[in-house]
């Protein structure tokens, strides 16, 4: 029979490192991220949008140091699972599992919401939809849950092709467009007096206002490190998963650092109008080359957003197949061809359950489901990252199982600062009111939850560590 289930090994070696490099690309989705999160961001930093955007991406570079050298170490669907489970040992690494599993799940729910509210945006704006009801977006979200897994269920050569055909395509319009409005911010001749300045990287609020934004671009950042959990389907993965890592956050600092400093000098250092604009890159692409390629952006966005939930989708079934193997469930079983069936439809269904949860219980709409599932993923994400750190630390500087200068170490120190006062000042002081003062409940409540689970099944907790110990961390 085609479905015949296999447990071990259940996934093949056939990636290469642009497939891995797509993964992580398109679940960072930058078409996307450039074009609704910096709004968030100017609320707290004003016009130094482009430096919050320059911290988070000095912090992602700094956490990026130790996914690489884990991952020359270790190859493992699991990606930090495994990396924390080798390191401070398997009950730690089942509880950041967990916890990048809620953020992968939480951040499907946040792309397929930008899908539905972005592409109903575009319809609405090309008249083919031109009074769409208050829960028109949610239909368009739906259509992206259900076309992400119906793609990742496929091999994973097909579906991480994909993605870098959709993310590509869209990043070149961007680009392109992000040239001509730096071309005429430099000439003088820009819309409304709008010039080049670098005042935009000079703060009005201090810098805690600028690390209270910077959350926004570790959520634009996230994703960076997806082409760990492609460890067991990648050749050569020493080699091409932490290639394909530090790449992707290489060419993302770059890419938001230039893209938010342009796009705030195209809105003539405004932060109150930067972030009313429902599309930064659709409004100045309207403004600045023409309104149809404003419908363009809008439309590419939309298409980030869809690429951005497959890959979420797709990391999130890895690590639900990396644990469901060590428990010995149905969830670590793979289908003939050679995907985890049951893992991809778990993530997915969890995507829908809490959209739904929202919608009907807490009178959410897809905006509110974006903003909301986006601020709870990104704190626990940078929970996760501090472990993974840690871990780091200790194979590389205490148990000193490879080779590096000492002086390596400031590179995880600092991953553990920049993050960790990211954090700081994103839970002291507490919010007091608004949806808001239910983020850190909800991320605190999912890395509880993996906690009790893990007290709840000791063996559950030795069988991994029995696992992590069998070489190379289980690949």
């Amino acid at each position: 029979m085609s479905d015949t289930v296999e447990t071990r090994p259940g996934l093949r070696r056939s990636l290469s490192v642009w497939q891995a490099v797509g993964l992580s690309v398109a679940l960072m989705a930058p078409s996307m991220a450039a074009n609704i999160n910096p709004q968030q961001t100017a609320a707290a930093a004003g016009r130094a949008v482009p430096l919050a955007f320059l911290l988070s991406a000095v912090g992602v570079l700094l956490v990026a140091y130790g996914f690489v050298k884990l991952c020359q170490y270790y190859q493992h669907a699991g990606s930090v699972y495994a990396f924390v489970g080798a390191t401070l040992g398997p009950r730690a690494g089942v509880v950041s599992g967990i916890g990048l599993l809620g953020t992968y799940t939480f951040y499907a729910v946040v792309t397929s919401s930008a899908a539905g509210t972005l592409g109903t945006a575009f319809l609405t704006q090309t008249g083919i939809w031109p009074d769409p009801p208050p829960w028109g977006p949610f239909v368009l979200t739906a259509v992206a849950l259900l076309g992400a897994w119906l793609l990742a269920v496929l091999p994973a050569r097909r579906g991480t092709s994909t993605l870098l055909a959709v993310e590509g395509a869209t990043i070149a319009v961007i680009l392109l467009v992000t040239v001509v409005i730096l071309v005429r911010l430099v000439a003088g001749n820009a819309p409304g007096g709008a010039r080049f300045t670098m005042a935009v990287f000079v703060p009005e609020t201090g810098l805690p206002g600028v690390f209270l934004g910077a959350v926004f671009g570790f959520l634009s950042f996230a994703g960076f490190e997806a082409a760990a959990t492609l460890g067991e389907e990648t050749h050569d993965p020493k080699r091409n998963i932490p290639r394909a890592i530090l790449g992707t956050a290489l060419f993302g600092g770059g890419y938001f650092v230039v893209v938010t400093a342009v796009e705030m000098m195209a809105f003539r250092s405004d932060a109150g109008a930067f972030h009313d604009s429902p599309s930064l890159l659709g409004d100045l692409g309207g403004r600045y080359a023409g309104a149809w390629v404003g419908d363009v952006i809008s439309a590419g966005a939309a298409i980030s957003a869809f690429g951005c939930c497959l890959a979420c989708v797709v990391g999130g079934s890895r690590l639900l197949y990396a644990l469901g193997r060590d428990a010995g469930g149905g969830l670590g079983r793979t289908s003939g061809r050679g995907t985890p069936v049951a893992a991809v439809s778990a993530v997915a269904a969890a995507a829908a359950l809490i959209i739904l949860v929202c919608a009907v219980f807490f009178g959410a709409t897809a905006s509110d489901t974006f903003a909301w599932s986006g601020s709870i993923g990104t704190l626990i994400l940078l929970v996760v990252y501090l472990l993974t750190t840690v871990g780091a630390i200790l194979l590389l500087f205490v148990k000193r199982r490879m080779r590096v200068p000492g002086w390596h170490l400031v590179f995880p120190v600092g991953a553990l600062v920049v993050p960790g006062y990211t954090v700081y000042v994103n839970v002291v002081p507490y919010p007091a009111e608004g949806p808001a003062r239910w983020f850190p409940v909800v991320a605190a409540a999912v890395l509880a939850l993996a906690v009790a689970a893990v007290l709840a099944a000791p063996g559950f907790a030795r069988r991994v560590g029995e696992r992590l110990t069998t070489g190379d961390g289980g690949a």
